[in-house]
């Protein structure tokens, strides 16, 4: 199966070639909830990643404090049935602290921070480093047995009882990682994003006050509202990271910000199912074919063409798991003139033919819609 990632791919020519070959004679307009309208190209990608909601919590955690947890594979079944992937994310609302990850130093953290977690590690969250953590791995996963079944306080008290405290919401988002989702694949393996203080008005506080607001307010569908407001804390997470990249920092966020790779993703998103060439990716991004293939591959990780490739499957799949499309009305949606070449192209990105791809997202599906009709917690 093709990495998100992967850098061992066709070259640049190559790939331009072969998409050309299996690509319609004609343009072929999308589904209107796939497209951006040439505008959004990151609401477009957590869109058809299916971001969801999964579980959050506050912790207000005397010195000294110490929690370990096990990598998101574990523990996804528990919190979100049915996901393929968990991202882990935690908002610093006082004190500090010290986040680590396997094979990574330890990252200082204090109030104001959001810890994001975007890979599944395992982590550990502790108030001084290398100290013995009050929960391990097996006491942590009986955390979330019981947090997820309701059958704990949205406020979890947890330390030695000293001073000083600490408060942190730990919150996590199912998302899809296959086949493709260039948000996450360029992210570090943990991303530590300082927030505003430059006297602008702090979306994100809002979000987080009106969460936290919620959380504390046992009313009827409180457990929809407060899951609605995680995804967009997390959103805003991301456009705050995007604010503060580094000019020299690639990946694909950092592509949004140039302007002529931005342009060509915008291109890109808005009208997927498009002829596309190389040449004329090039022409209307006012550069030449050389410059921009090496310039979007350096960038954003992918050679145009292939790029264009890994989201097409991306939307192929989102369609086959959510729709009652045949396969072939699938493959014209994104390009395809016929059922063959789409299937070619999709099992070759995937590693699944689309009729496996589609048997095995519905069996998710249905998993995680009868834990999401269970009745609410609140």
């Amino acid at each position: 199966m093709i990495q998100a990632h992967d850098h061992t791919s066709l070259s640049i020519a190559a790939s331009s070639t072969a998409l050309d070959a299996e690509r319609s004679d004609t343009a072929v307009e999308p589904p209107a909830q796939y497209r951006t309208h040439g505008t959004d190209p990151l609401s477009d990608v957590l869109r058809t990643v299916k971001l969801t909601g999964a579980l959050f919590f506050l912790v207000d955690a005397s010195f000294p404090w110490g929690v370990e947890v096990p990598h998101a594979d574990a523990f996804s079944s528990i919190i979100l049935p049915g996901a393929q992937h968990i991202v882990s994310y935690h908002i610093i609302l006082k004190g500090s602290g010290w986040a680590g990850i396997p094979n990574v130093a330890s990252t200082w953290f204090e109030a104001g921070d959001v810890l994001v977690l975007p890979h599944g590690d395992p982590y550990s969250m502790l108030s001084e480093p290398n100290q013995p953590p009050e929960f391990d791995v097996e006491a942590t996963m009986d955390y979330f047995r019981d947090m997820a079944a309701g059958r704990l306080p949205f406020v979890s008290k947890e330390g030695g009882g000293g001073e000083p405290h600490s408060e942190f919401v730990c919150g996590f988002l199912g998302c899809d990682m296959q086949p493709f989702n260039p948000v996450l694949s360029t992210l570090p393996r943990l991303l530590r994003i300082k927030r505003s203080h430059d006297g602008r008005e702090d979306f994100l506080s809002r979000l987080i006050d009106l969460t936290l607001a919620e959380a504390r307010q046992p009313r009827v569908g409180g457990e929809s509202i407060r899951l609605r407001l995680s995804e967009l804390v997390f959103v805003e997470v991301m456009r705050q990271y995007l604010e503060t990249l580094p000019a020299h920092e690639t990946g694909w966020l950092s592509g949004l910000r140039d302007p002529a790779i931005g342009k060509v993703l915008v291109m890109l998103h808005e009208q997927p199912a498009y002829p596309w060439t190389l040449n004329e990716l090039a022409s209307r991004a006012c550069m030449s074919r050389a410059a921009l293939a090496a310039r979007f591959t350096h960038v954003v990780g992918h050679a145009p063409m292939q790029y264009l490739t890994l989201w097409r499957m991306q939307i192929a799949a989102r369609l086959l798991a959510d729709s009652s499309m045949k396969v072939a009305t699938v493959g014209h949606e994104i390009g395809y003139e016929s059922e063959a070449a789409f299937s070619r192209a999709f099992k070759k990105s995937v590693g699944l033919s689309p009729a496996a791809w589609r048997s095995g997202a519905v069996g998710t599906s249905q998993s995680q819609d009868r834990r999401l009709a269970q009745p609410d917690r609140a």
